[in-house]
């Protein structure tokens, strides 16, 4: 699910803007997150594991107590619905500047996700995977950091 919003909030933006730099950094973080989302779900069907759970979102994590999802926010970091309606009806560095603001709350809450996996997880190719999670969503944070900073704008608090 988490995976899923950050390529659907990609392609809007991508449609939105005409900036080569944002269009490029969608393209990749769609590219990338449906891609690890593939493997994801094919590594639950290899352990004949369901992809969906009677748990609240975060059980895994020890975070299952935590608020249940506020317009459709299921996980850290992840927009809410009216946010990403409102991604679909901006344009140009509106969208591009919204775009990254939401970007950085998801791969911030993606990083925390991932180093859990870090920590939690015993199989090899899972800590790698997740590792790999960390240090290039790590990355594109600093990368949107610029990009919002070029546009006179701030990550969210």
């Amino acid at each position: 699910v988490h995976h899923q919003q950050a390529v659907e909030m990609s392609y809007i933006v991508r449609d939105r803007t005409k900036n080569t730099e944002v269009r490029r950094l969608a393209y990749d973080i769609a590219q990338t997150q449906a891609n690890q989302r593939g493997m994801l779900l094919g590594w639950l069907d290899l352990w004949e594991l369901p992809k969906v759970s009677a748990d609240p979102p975060m059980t895994w994590m020890g975070m299952g107590d935590m608020a249940s999802g506020k317009d459709g926010s299921l996980m850290p970091g992840m927009a809410t619905n009216t946010e990403m309606k409102r991604l679909g009806t901006l344009d140009g560095k509106q969208a591009e500047v919204f775009y990254l603001q939401l970007m950085t709350d998801h791969h911030k809450g993606g990083i925390h996700m991932a180093e859990g996996c870090v920590e939690k997880c015993t199989v090899g190719v899972e800590k790698r995977l997740a590792q790999g999670m960390v240090a290039s969503q790590q990355s594109e944070l600093d990368l949107m950091a610029d990009l919002l900073d070029q546009r006179g704008a701030k990550p969210r608090d």
